[in-house]
């Protein structure tokens, strides 16, 4: 594990290594874990040998193809890849190809990334445990006995095991962020509209978006910089002025002021979590941040509001098929649509004017702060018999749920483990369009930590 921790873009970019190199190491580590860890519905080794091969072609021509040169990289089975199948974790599209790239991919591409296969996920990405009844149970790293979270518990089981270089996620309540969280990764939600969801399939169509996970806050930095930017022909793509995510990662983190809630994020949660998100707090004071209490009245509601309208969107995405075709659906997933059959127009119309209500407070928390922390799940990875999926999701996202109602950016980064030897994680939130200052946080709390260094294969019981 140690070598593939050690990997970064500058190898590639000096020769200390070759791109077939770095796959290589992929692929082997995908033969000898793949088949117990349940990551991948699709490996892409020739494809990817391809690839790599022209970015070494490319590099003893004195060329290189981009930031992303050479890099593995891995893309969640919702997210469009041409020529490879994209099968949503379902049986209606188990067989279908795409002909384009999502925009997300495209860019990924230019950027130079060997694209090394598609990541399982929860059926529709409608679920927070990654057992998929048609492509197999995902486990996780640190104790296969126990989920790894999702929906996008491929992507984070294949960055936390050295798979890949980094992976693509999506997150609607919490899918890139409490996978990452649960497994010792890094995963960034960007601001709603940062990332084009063009050949997406939706989940929802108010609150999805394409996620970058990685090990360390640097490389989602490095994603993130590939990845954001307008897109008209995704209409939820909103313009943005450009931002180098980049430039400010080295800086120190005096007079950031981070704001703790003095209420619902921080109850109902299990000790072990609390302390250890507390001992971050007292680093990240310690290197200079300003620690402020911040009120959040309507957290609970918030919460609440988000299950609701996710919920009805995402029944009414998949109506059509459960009249006609029910059958096909996965049990739990099915079982957790037909929650919201009979939601309302009226009941959804003053849903989403509370959460207008719940953007206007964050509007003011977020003008005395920069950032708001908390821990980013009340409970560790829970045993996969123990993983009733409605209820386990439900229990999962409490505290992921209202940073998706605000639509504004969240980073979840690993600060410790449990008694049991499991990960714990913070998370970060900000305003919009501020995954800067967020980013920034996590780097600096990375160099004066090594909870992401840290390697799960000592645990793993296959």
């Amino acid at each position: 594990m140690t070598e593939v921790l050690a990997w970064s873009p500058d190898m590639l970019r000096t020769g200390e290594v070759s791109a077939s190199k770095l796959l290589e190491t992929c692929l082997a580590r995908i033969e000898a874990l793949n088949a117990s860890l349940g990551a991948f519905i699709t490996v892409t080794a020739d494809e990817a040998h391809a690839q790599a091969r022209a970015a070494d072609a490319a590099f003893a021509d004195g060329r290189l193809l981009g930031p992303l040169h050479g890099l593995p990289i891995v893309i969640k089975d919702n997210i469009d890849t041409a020529g490879v199948r994209t099968t949503v974790g379902s049986r209606f599209f188990q067989d279908t190809v795409p002909a384009r790239d999502a925009a997300a991919v495209a860019r990924l591409r230019e950027a130079g990334a060997v694209l090394v296969g598609k990541t399982l996920l929860h059926e529709f990405a409608f679920g927070g445990t990654t057992q998929n009844p048609h492509y197999g149970s995902c486990r996780n790293p640190w104790d296969t006995t126990r989920i790894p979270g999702g929906s996008s518990g491929g992507s984070a089981v294949a960055v936390a095991t050295g798979m890949c270089f980094a992976a693509l996620g999506t997150d609607t309540g919490g899918s890139v962020r409490l996978p990452a969280a649960l497994t010792g990764a890094c995963g960034l939600r960007p601001t709603q509209g940062l990332v084009s969801n063009r050949g997406v399939f939706p989940t929802t169509w108010s609150f999805d978006t394409v996620g970058p996970i990685a090990k360390t806050v640097i490389d989602l930095a490095l994603i993130l910089q590939v990845m954001a930017g307008f897109d008209h022909d995704d209409p939820g793509s909103i313009p943005s002025d450009p931002v180098s995510y980049n430039e400010s990662l080295e800086r120190d983190i005096r007079g950031i002021r981070v704001g703790v809630p003095t209420s619902f994020y921080f109850e109902e949660i299990d000790p072990e979590i609390t302390e250890r998100v507390t001992d971050a707090l007292d680093l990240l004071s310690q290197l200079g941040a300003q620690i402020v209490e911040v009120k959040l009245p309507g957290a609970a509601e918030a919460r609440d509001l988000t299950s609701l309208m996710l919920g009805t969107e995402a029944y009414a995405i998949h109506r059509g098929r459960l009249e006609t075709q029910s059958d096909l659906f996965g049990d739990d997933v099915r079982r957790r649509l037909l929650l919201f059959q009979g939601v309302t127009g009226a009941e959804y119309a003053v849903a989403l004017q509370q959460s207008r209500v719940w953007r206007r407070t964050l509007e003011d928390v977020f003008g005395r702060v920069d950032t708001v922390i908390s821990p980013a799940f009340g409970v560790v990875a829970p045993r996969i018999e123990d993983a009733e999926m409605v209820e386990t999701t439900r229990r999962l996202t409490r505290l992921t749920f209202g940073w998706t109602l605000a639509g504004v950016p969240a980073l979840a980064v690993p600060c410790g483990f449990s008694e049991t030897g499991l990960p714990i994680a913070m998370q970060l939130a900000a305003a919009p369009w501020q995954e800067a200052v967020l980013l920034r946080l996590g780097a600096a709390y990375q160099r004066a930590t090594t909870w992401h260094l840290q390697e799960p294969e000592g645990r793993m019981t296959f």
